[in-house]
């Protein structure tokens, strides 16, 4: 009989196979009789395993164990009956392993693609309320960026416009999230709204574009942003893209804020060769990139001054403003040099003299000043004197003899003024010696006998150079601009501490009707504290109180700076407290500088007791003022004898240690936090990752 209908008769579990296997072999009849115990286990695994296959279909095995010998068979049995009972017993194998097999990287990013699709946010409901149009959510988002609500018009750009009513939207939609993003510097979320735009297919407008120059101009980072600004003004100058003067001052700010001068005339002549009219706005952000030269930016905006005045330009009140902080924190550069080009007029600053006689309107002067050529005259010849190193800007030296007729030059001192006795630094003179006001805001007023600067170190001696704070403020009358609280603020900073001036400022308040706020006090209480006269600063709370106006946390600050003695520092932490007013870390900063400069240890653990009791979190400076005053002498040597010094050091540095293990550290928030939209569980905005994915932005 044919083996495949052998199979199949024990396929079907029946004892009529069996009986006729006993018929056809006899031999094996014999054996599966004889040996009825091994057959038992052979007849189960037969039924077993054929019953689970469909009909047709056969293991091989079954076929070919037919013909093996008795032995196999019988061995084959017994090692069939130990597999049944091990079976379940293979997890305690297993359990016990400690190394396994290291899994593919497909694995890995399988089971990464699947949380991923579990932690996936749910769909957001659709809009059940009234349809709103793009331009309802434009003007919905203006008005809450105006309130200073970025984060609101954020999320309802992204949540219920496109999540919720799935709009389409504009390019204004894009842009004024740009320009709300501009005004504080979030580089990153501005460019990622710049790539979905052009995602969509949307045509970037000036705006756009102004916007985007001003987010980089704002940015904290600054080298991220002049990366992403340039990169942006490659690919305008690819499209050809025309920009207008808007768009060119935000891209001459970002030029003033994250690169330098030369970058800024290098914008300036562009604007110029696209046939721009330049408007004293233009020479503010001029100003602005002046100010970023500390060394010489002093020497630079009083030579941008003078080219504004020379095309006809009448300087606006910001203009003076940032004069005022050219002076207040930049320097006049070589002496040398300064005096031959704002002293000595040479042939190219004649080209930069302004018109003679009465000024015109602003109007006729731009337009006879119009000629393209003639403007571009004007920023090359000041582009030469900006950039002259000293060995060109003095020449060959000329005898003692040519300069000056007659005996040598005496120095004496001159005065702007008769409050600054001492603010204008020596300039040599003719003799005989008389007393000069100097204003180099205007060329023709310098007297012819000034030849050279002296030194001029501090912003009061730079204030007396552009006329002191009478001379200075007659300048903005003639140009009809009054001053306001930025302005007098600015004076009050950068006028010598303790001079007449100074008290005259608190009467420029009343005569030129300005409001005062706290910064212009908090200033001046900051002046008097450095010079050590605290009972004068003290004396000054009355009048802010006069003037409706509450003490803040940096007037307090100002107060510690000038608190020396420990009796003053307990103090004004004990009067802190009664006003329900913690302390900050920089109050607490300004009493340890006193402490740490007289090495006063018993002051020192009081301070950071009462810290430890208010739970002030220490930042990096504490930290490096504690460091230093726990540092031994380097001449010290504890064994040359007791030292009381050694005693308190050493105390000192026992409570240090122990209090740094109970302190908290300040955690530097991020600049753009308080900017990201909100959690996933308040609405659904969307991750932070994706914020992150921005290819243009910075950090």
């Amino acid at each position: 009989m044919d083996l495949l209908r052998l199979a199949r008769l024990f396929s079907r579990a029946h004892p009529m196979g069996l009986f006729i296997l006993q018929h056809l072999d006899p031999c094996r009849a014999r054996w599966a009789g004889g040996r009825e115990g091994l057959m038992r286990p052979v007849w189960a695994a037969f039924s077993s395993s054929s019953s689970q296959l469909p009909l047709g279909q056969e293991h091989p095995e079954n076929t070919g164990s037919l013909d093996s010998d008795p032995s196999h068979s019988n061995s084959t049995a017994t090692q069939e009956e130990d597999e049944e009972e091990s079976f379940g017993t293979l997890s305690d194998k297993y359990s016990s392993r400690r190394l396994f097999r290291k899994s593919t990287a497909e694995f890995h990013n399988l089971q990464f693609r699947e949380q991923r699709e579990e932690q996936r946010e749910p769909e957001p409901k659709l809009w059940r309320g009234r349809r709103n149009t793009p331009y309802w959510y434009f003007l919905q988002c203006k008005r809450l960026i105006k309130e200073g609500k970025l984060v609101e018009a954020l999320d309802l750009f992204e949540r219920q416009m496109l999540k919720e009513e799935r709009l389409q939207p504009t390019e204004s939609n894009y842009t004024v999230l740009i320009g709300g993003c501009g005004r504080v510097g979030y580089l990153k979320k501005a460019f990622k709204l710049y790539n979905q735009m052009k995602k969509r297919d949307l045509e970037p407008s000036d705006a756009t574009y102004t916007a985007l120059f001003n987010v980089c101009a704002e940015s904290p980072w600054k080298d991220s942003a002049l990366q992403s600004a340039l990169k942006l003004r490659q690919q305008l100058q690819a499209k050809n893209f025309e920009l207008n003067l808007k768009t060119y001052h935000a891209l001459l700010k970002m030029a003033a804020k994250c690169a330098d001068l030369r970058m800024c005339l290098d914008v300036f002549k562009e604007i110029i060769h696209k046939g721009h009219i330049v408007t004293e706005e233009t020479f503010s952000f001029l100003l602005m990139g002046c100010i970023q030269d500390k060394k010489t930016g002093f020497r630079y905006a009083l030579q941008v001054w003078r080219l504004m005045l020379s095309l006809g330009l009448q300087p606006s009140r910001d203009s003076y403003n940032l004069l005022l902080a050219a002076a207040r924190d930049c320097g006049l550069g070589d002496p040398q040099v300064a005096s031959e080009l704002l002293l000595k007029p040479s042939e190219e600053a004649t080209l930069l003299q302004p018109p003679v006689g009465k000024q015109q309107p602003r109007r006729t002067a731009q337009a006879k000043a119009g000629n393209r050529m003639s403007a571009m005259l004007h920023v090359e010849a000041l582009e030469r004197q900006l950039f002259l190193e000293p060995s060109q800007a003095l020449g060959p030296p000329e005898p003692q003899e040519a300069r000056v007729p007659g005996k040598a030059q005496p120095e004496v001192e001159t005065k702007a003024e008769p409050s600054h006795t001492a603010a204008l630094p020596p300039v040599a003179l003719k003799p005989p010696p008389v007393e000069l006001e100097v204003n180099l805001l205007t060329p023709g007023a310098v007297p012819s006998t000034v030849v050279s600067f002296g030194t001029v170190s501090t912003p009061g001696d730079r204030l007396a150079l552009i006329g002191g704070l009478e001379g200075f403020l007659s300048k903005m009358a003639e140009h009809r601009q009054q001053p306001d609280i930025r302005t007098l603020t600015l004076l009050a900073e950068v006028v010598e501490s303790g001079s007449p001036a100074e008290s005259l400022l608190l009467a420029l308040l009343d005569e030129h009707q300005v409001e005062a706020d706290l910064t212009f006090f908090n200033t001046l209480v900051r002046k008097k504290s450095k010079l050590g006269d605290l009972e004068g600063a003290k004396a000054l709370l009355p009048v802010l109180a006069k003037r409706g106006l509450i003490p803040n946390l940096q007037t307090f600050c100002n107060l510690a700076i000038g608190c020396h003695r420990p009796k003053d520092g307990l103090q004004l932490l004990t009067d802190m407290k009664k006003s329900q007013v913690t302390p900050s870390t920089h109050i607490y900063s300004a009493l340890i500088n006193a402490a740490v400069r007289k090495l006063d240890y018993t002051y020192l653990i009081n301070i950071l007791k009462d810290m430890k009791q208010n739970r002030v979190p220490v930042n990096e400076v504490v930290l490096r003022q504690l460091e230093f005053a726990a540092q031994y002498p380097p001449t010290f040597d504890r064994y040359q004898g007791r030292n009381t010094y050694l005693a308190k050091i050493d105390g000192f540095r026992a409570y240090y240690k122990h209090w740094l293990t109970v302190m908290p550290a300040e955690e530097t928030p991020h600049p753009w936090q308080k900017f990201r939209t909100k959690p996933q569980e308040d609405h659904d905005t969307g991750k932070e990752a994706d914020v992150d994915e921005c290819t243009l932005g910075g950090r």
